[in-house]
């Protein structure tokens, strides 16, 4: 099934002097997958297919039984490049393109199980209102000593001043610039690969940085989201460390978030969220009417892996509530002051170690449905709300019963989707339970 490989395309390769093309999709956990071709083989538009099962993979590599999801024959799926996405890879040492694909199946429809036709299928429903989600994401993540023994705890690395870092060290410049050559490339990188990078701070936990995106198109963001990650991996494996999007890499140290900040506009580029006298619009209440409904059986999207659960625990500067206020940080979901045009609603639940394009369509989707089903929020929590807890699931099994007992996110993102996600996590939570930790062998062995 061949097709012609558009014309932007074909003189992106020629100016950029293009050897080789990546071609990737993001599975359900976020990683890239796909092939690397010859740039003559991908210009003869014979597109990439892969089994759909890939789709399926735990993030140890299994995967469940995939016959009610994809079929008892394993048949392939066409991944279909998207003009859009096609970048320079930076860190590559020949002359490499990435382009993000769409995964399609032989009658040209969507694959309901990739993870950027589901963030399709929630801002479709947008579109059918007029409405377009502007986010901006805001990416948390540390950066480690070089550490090839899972048995040993991760430690801070070493800077150029030859000191690791010790304490806490939130909005510290010198505490960045300690790390100038691998900030400094990364920079190089994210403005190469057209990544829309804005700001970089220095976050609580000793060799935690924060980086945020311009805000945009969803879409755009997941996908700059999942570009970035792996340029920041890249850029520290060149400056021998490690950078980690684990939710809780150290046990002493805050975990890292992937908070959202999202609004709506209408065709005309008006923030619905704000009447026409710059107050606060029904919708807006909605809205976060239905981040309060919806956010707890949405968990699993939010924070998907066993380790997820480490981060959103008590005191340890997670939300673990589904209160709302006026910048107020303590709770799950923040109304930063902002005027009538920028009026928006930040999830602070998810976790980094998301994937970006489910994320993006749980939380859009809870927003959806506040505003259809016409829900009102409480009322907005003036004061800390960190002594409010079990509002989310506590773990990953919770997590899963409470996504699967739900029907109207089932709806919103794809019934089949949801039931595969489901099983994907249940083996990787029963892999994990499996598992002998550390502790159980200290207290229990000679204890019990």
């Amino acid at each position: 099934m061949a097709e012609a490989i558009s014309g932007d395309m074909r003189d992106f390769l020629r100016e950029h002097n293009i050897h080789e093309v990546e071609c990737v999709i993001a599975d359900m956990t976020g990683i890239a997958r796909g092939k690397i071709l010859p740039k003559d083989l991908f210009l003869t538009g014979e597109h990439m297919r892969l089994p759909k099962s890939v789709l399926l993979n735990t993030v140890h590599g299994e995967q469940p039984n995939n016959t009610p999801y994809v079929g008892s024959t394993d048949p392939d799926m066409i991944c279909v490049p998207d003009p859009a996405t096609i970048r320079v890879v930076p860190w590559a040492t020949e002359r490499v393109a990435c382009v993000i694909h769409d995964c399609q199946n032989f009658d040209g429809s969507p694959v309901e199980l990739a993870p950027r036709a589901v963030l399709r299928r929630v801002l479709d429903k947008y579109r059918e209102r007029g409405w377009r989600p502007v986010v901006a994401p805001e990416m948390e993540f540390y950066l480690v000593a070089r550490n090839t023994n899972p048995h040993e705890p991760l430690s801070p690395p070493t800077g150029r001043s030859g000191f690791t870092e010790q304490g806490r060290q939130s909005y510290s410049i010198d505490a960045v610039n300690d790390f100038d050559p691998f900030f400094l490339e990364l920079s190089a990188f994210c403005k190469q690969h057209e990544l829309g990078v804005e700001t970089l701070i220095h976050e609580a936990g000793a060799g935690q940085m924060e980086i945020n995106f311009t805000h945009g198109d969803a879409l755009e963001l997941a996908d700059r989201v999942f570009l970035f990650k792996r340029a920041v991996r890249e850029t520290a494996l060149r400056h021998g460390i490690f950078a980690t999007f684990m939710a809780k890499p150290m046990e002493t140290e805050p975990g890292s978030a992937m908070h959202v900040h999202q609004s709506i506009v209408d065709d005309s580029g008006r923030n619905i969220f704000s009447d026409e006298d710059g107050g606060e619009s029904t919708l807006f209440r909605q809205f976060i009417g239905g981040l309060e409904k919806y956010l707890p059986p949405a968990t699993l999207l939010f924070a998907p892996h066993v380790n997820s659960y480490r981060r959103l625990s008590r005191f340890q500067s997670a939300p673990m509530n589904v209160h709302w206020g006026y910048d107020n940080r303590t709770c799950g979901i923040r109304v930063p002051n902002a005027g009538p045009a920028n009026r928006r609603v930040e999830n602070r639940v998810p976790g980094v170690d998301v994937n970006p394009y489910l994320a993006m369509a749980a939380t859009l989707a809870c927003g959806w449905l506040g505003m259809t089903e016409g829900l009102q929020p409480a009322a907005p929590t003036p004061d800390s709300a960190e002594h409010i807890h079990g509002e989310l699931p506590r773990n990953l099994e919770d997590a899963i019963q409470q996504l699967r007992g739900c029907p109207a996110l089932a709806a919103m993102l794809g019934s089949l989707f949801v039931q595969a996600f489901c099983e994907v996590k249940e083996l990787e939570f029963a892999t994990f339970s499996r598992v002998i930790s550390s502790w159980e062998r200290e207290h229990l062995m000679l204890l019990v």
